[in-house]
């Protein structure tokens, strides 16, 4: 499935620097959130082990193996309402906590264009099982039908028509919302990362732009903005990772890669030879690469937001 993934000067985030506590009160922004995107299998390279001081799990499931991966969990994840500031409407958004003595730093899942799934709740339960605090916004939560959100959607064609009309500055509200949240965590150190894959990895990167109090992004095959100097407005390390296959979304990186260096920022980049767009959603496919690529990719976010928001 063909999908497209563009980035424009006016799509591109535009942040003041007043916040609002500890998020910013004005935040003016033209931001991209266009169309993209449309089982687990054990690795003998990778520890399935718990320790999270140590240890990398294997990736989360492919899509087929979510639901199955989740009820077998030994994690509890909770669904709880973020009040939005002036709505009536709040952010359905899916916690799930690591085992360990220590608080534990949050990563803030932005889900594809598909909406907030089993796969991405699975995902989530992958992140704690390492040591993180995954915290998942359903971005079209009271959108759908009777107010509902991701799951009162009758068809996958209708979460990606809502996902396509979401409002820029309406997105960049509700992460906010859930950032401002999160911080308040009991047992959590504070630190924040976002990790998005597809629609939400070019989410997670335009968040970086939005977000200064953001401590890392990891974008899973998401186009990057396109105006080099809007990357001086990035105050976190990003991490992109791509499918070797996926020319249309690796078009994008270089530019990247080179305004993150005029600017002083760090960016770390590894696309997959053989695999395609949404690999870690489909491990099964392309004769093994995407496996191979989401193993790889996993360990990399993995290390990345251990360096980076757990010391």
């Amino acid at each position: 499935m063909t999908n497209k993934e563009q980035f424009s000067r006016n799509d591109i985030i535009r942040a003041s620097d007043q916040r609002r506590c500890p998020v910013c009160t004005n935040l003016t922004l033209y931001l991209v959130l266009v169309t993209s995107c449309v089982g687990q299998v054990a690795d003998p390279s990778v520890r399935n082990v718990t320790d999270p001081s140590v240890s990398i799990t294997s990736p989360p499931p492919s899509e087929a193996d979510a639901t199955q991966a989740l009820a077998v969990s030994p994690r509890q994840g909770e669904w709880v309402d973020v009040d939005l500031v002036g709505d009536d409407r709040s952010v359905a958004t899916w916690i799930v906590r690591p085992e360990r003595l220590d608080s534990a730093p949050v990563v803030l899942v932005v889900h594809e264009i598909f909406g907030l799934t089993d796969w991405v709740r699975a995902v989530a339960d992958r992140l704690a099982e390492n040591g993180f605090v995954a915290v998942v916004p359903d971005l079209l939560s009271g959108l759908g039908p009777n107010g509902g959100g991701t799951s009162s959607v009758v068809s996958r064609d209708e979460v990606v028509r809502l996902i396509r009309s979401l409002e820029p500055a309406d997105v960049i509200a509700r992460l906010n919302a859930v950032f401002d949240y999160a911080v308040t965590l009991p047992a959590t150190t504070g630190t924040i990362a976002a990790l998005g894959f597809c629609w939400g990895g070019s989410t997670s990167f335009a968040y970086a732009l939005a977000q200064p109090h953001l401590k890392a992004a990891v974008v899973y095959y998401g186009s990057s903005p396109m105006e080099a100097a809007d990357y001086r407005l990035v105050q976190a390390p990003v991490l992109g990772l791509y499918g070797g296959d996926d020319e249309r979304v690796n078009a994008t990186v270089p530019i990247a890669e080179r305004a993150m260096k005029r600017y002083g920022k760090h960016m770390e980049t590894e696309i997959f030879s053989g695999a395609g767009h949404g690999f870690l959603r489909a491990q099964e496919t392309r004769a093994g690469a995407n496996r191979e690529a989401s193993v790889r990719a996993w360990r990399r976010t993995i290390e990345f937001l251990r360096r980076h928001i757990d010391g």
